[in-house]
């Protein structure tokens, strides 16, 4: 069943290049969905455009409705037979604005750039990345400059054994959405577990405990067999191949980042957990190693229950 149906676009006006747009309407295309080209506009958002404006020109002048900009991005849209609608909001916070904007919505998928570091090949995510992926009730897909290859390749981040306190039905969502969008676009999807030996890491938390090094290996092969066996029970509904299937010794924050350059894949989908109790709603530093370190665009998905677990205002 098709579960993205209403695709929202978040919208920088201060950039000229807009992957977000393109890689939506590519979704929106092969997903029959609807977008929503929006633009939160700000102060500061006004400011950087009217210092662009100056560099370019000495007497420009910035116009302060959007609409204009936004209909341009849709028309081509509506000519190759998308569904699209724009809309401009102002806010005093950008992060404030974007993320009222997503609980307002009927949206399933938020699209939104982001930016990248050509020096250190990280990915450079802002502050509103961040407020946006710990608050945003539905899915995110930040984006690159960088186009995706005819036939995708998405590989889906899971943890079979849950030790990362990520409860099991996230698993279930993260596989649910990277085969629907591997079905829809095209491509092969690709399963991956990073995951440290119990034996080793119990040895590390052990002030006394001897060397890991020292211990048999056929302990370690027999927790490699049982991680594996968990890892195809979760992704054998999913009709993932035996060569497709990445279980990887290390942590997840060297491992996916590594894995994603070898497999040169288009897409990760993984999971962001929600805590409750907490005054804000967090990613957590696993994850945000990943999304620091990864070479292609990433889908953050939430668990069911994750709106429930965002604190009242």
């Amino acid at each position: 069943m098709n579960r993205i149906c209403n695709i929202l676009v978040f919208v920088d006006p201060t950039v000229a290049v807009h992957p977000s747009v393109d890689k939506a309407a590519a979704l929106a295309a092969k997903l029959n969905a609807r977008l929503e080209l929006y633009v939160c506009d700000t102060r500061a958002t006004r400011e950087m455009r009217l210092l662009e404006s100056h560099k370019q020109k000495a007497d420009a002048r910035v116009t302060m409705n959007l609409k204009p900009m936004l209909e341009a991005l849709a028309r081509p849209l509506r000519e190759r037979g998308i569904d699209v609608t724009t809309e401009c909001e102002y806010a005093n916070v950008l992060h404030e604005g974007l993320l009222d904007r997503a609980k307002r919505t009927t949206a399933d998928l938020i699209v939104k750039d982001t930016h990248h570091h050509s020096l250190a090949q990280r990915t450079f995510l802002t502050n509103t990345d961040w407020e946006l992926i710990r608050g945003s009730p539905i899915p995110v897909l930040l984006t690159k400059e960088h186009t995706w290859q005819s036939s995708l390749r998405i590989l889906a981040a899971v943890d079979p054994g849950h030790v990362n306190d990520k409860p099991e039905s996230l698993d279930q969502e993260i596989l649910d959405h990277a085969q629907l969008l591997t079905k829809r676009l095209g491509g092969e999807l690709h399963a991956a577990h990073a995951y440290v030996p119990i034996t080793i890491a119990a040895t590390a938390d052990a002030v006394l405990a001897p060397m890991a090094t020292t211990l048999d290996p056929s302990v370690f092969e027999l927790e490699e067999k049982q991680q594996r066996n968990r890892l195809r029970a979760l992704t054998e509904a999913y009709g993932i191949g035996a060569d497709r299937l990445h279980l990887e010794l290390g942590v997840a924050s060297e491992v996916l980042p590594q894995l994603s350059r070898q497999l040169k894949a288009d897409l990760l989908v993984m999971g962001a957990v929600a805590r409750r109790g907490l005054a804000k709603i967090f990613v957590g530093s696993t994850a945000e190693r990943v999304l620091e370190r990864l070479p292609c665009d990433v889908l953050v998905v939430k668990p069911t229950d994750f709106s429930a677990a965002i604190p009242a205002p």
